[in-house]
């Protein structure tokens, strides 16, 4: 009898054990298929950038119409954080970056009128929400107008700034020491199959790697090229076959590049096995198309949001909107994935349990033959 009870008192535990691995495998299957949605409102706000304070545990946006840079929580309530009247009235925060280890937010901006075209870099402290200097941008042609477009920030405190008019990047020191940094004829080799509806637009999204190169996009052809971050020098990563009208780029830590178009509606998903000499597309997202997806970042846990700034409203400056949104990204390729470990999970469990039973079967024949 007392055999039989830790035999019963066994085989409760295992169960319960397969309950358990059954029950924590389950939301991660529910939650592959839902994706975080945050509604925020604020008015004619029209965010084009967007960053992730991880200090702050909040989402740091630009406006279109407003010389401001607002913090975000993820339940959508919507701070003021920096408000610049100094800068010229008609100024549009693009690029956002922020430097954790400066502890510093990085704003691209640009003004069209009045001529010449104003675009700077501005760099403000998140403690004190003060400015720590604003950097004019120099021009190399006139003749081409030049548009401050997104920036990315290396470990040195050095920023990157692409110039999606006039297709070069410039680099900005941790003192706010300007310079054209890379204009490779790379930028400029146009294949002879691009799409016309997309010359308004050249360099745009801009990533830093930690290998010491950047890879950025170029709007108007779809090209991704991979830039040292030494001394500007860049190569094709990948041609215009697969991103169409690519606005935005960002790296996660696990090396996959998330790259987003609000003309086409759509994320892709691209990987590399040689450093980003070469890089492919893994797998593509239909986005909310109206909402002219603009900027993505990778925020808490690694995982990647999408502002939905209605910046195409915006540019046309007849119209007011208050609502906007940030939506979580998700590949459901590497979802499928992760329901797959979710099965070898219980897989193994079960596996184990069965395996146990069979031992304690054994077991259990071998103590009524001793007995009798």
């Amino acid at each position: 009898m007392i055999l039989s009870s830790k035999h019963s008192s066994f085989t409760v535990t295992a169960l319960l054990f397969l309950l358990f691995l059954i029950e924590i495998s389950t939301p991660a299957t529910v939650l592959a298929t839902h994706r975080h949605v945050i509604n925020f409102r604020s008015p004619n706000l029209y965010p084009e950038g967007l960053a992730w304070d991880p200090k702050g545990q909040h989402f740091l946006v630009g406006s279109l119409r407003h010389r401001t840079i607002s913090a975000v929580s993820d339940a959508g309530v919507v701070e003021t954080l920096i408000s610049d009247i100094s800068l010229p009235e008609n100024v549009t925060i693009l690029g956002l970056a922020v430097d954790p280890r400066n502890n510093r937010v990085l704003a691209a901006l640009h003004a069209l009128k009045p001529l010449p075209p104003f675009n700077a870099l501005a760099a403000y402290d998140l403690r004190s929400r003060r400015r720590l200097f604003l950097s004019l941008l120099p021009s190399e042609n006139d003749a081409v107008p030049a548009i401050a477009n997104d920036v990315a920030v290396d470990f040195k405190g050095n920023a990157y700034v692409t110039n999606s008019g006039g297709n070069y990047i410039w680099k900005v020191n941790d003192k706010g020491e300007a310079s054209i940094f890379s204009n490779s004829s790379r930028f400029t080799e146009h294949p002879v199959d691009r799409d016309a509806r997309y010359d308004f637009c050249g360099l745009n999204g801009i990533a830093y790697v930690s290998n010491g190169y950047l890879l950025v996009v170029q709007s108007n052809t779809g090209k991704m090229f991979k830039v040292d971050a030494e001394d500007g020098t860049a190569r094709h990563v990948l041609l215009n076959k697969d991103l169409k009208c690519p606005d935005d780029v960002v790296l996660r830590p696990d090396g996959v590049v998330l790259v987003v178009s609000p003309v086409e509606g759509k994320m892709w998903f691209l990987k590399s096995n040689d450093g980003w000499g070469e890089g492919a597309v893994f797998d593509k997202i239909d986005l909310d198309l109206e909402g002219y997806p603009t900027s993505i970042v990778v925020g808490e846990g690694d995982r990647a949001y999408v502002v939905y700034g209605r910046v195409d409203e915006g540019i046309l400056g007849n119209v007011e909107r208050e609502s906007f949104g940030i939506e979580e990204v998700r590949s459901p390729k590497e979802s499928e994935d992760e329901n797959i470990w979710v099965y070898v999970i219980i897989g193994v469990g079960l596996a184990y349990f069965l395996y146990w039973r069979f031992q304690m079967g054994q077991l259990v024949k071998n103590m009524d033959k001793k007995v009798n």
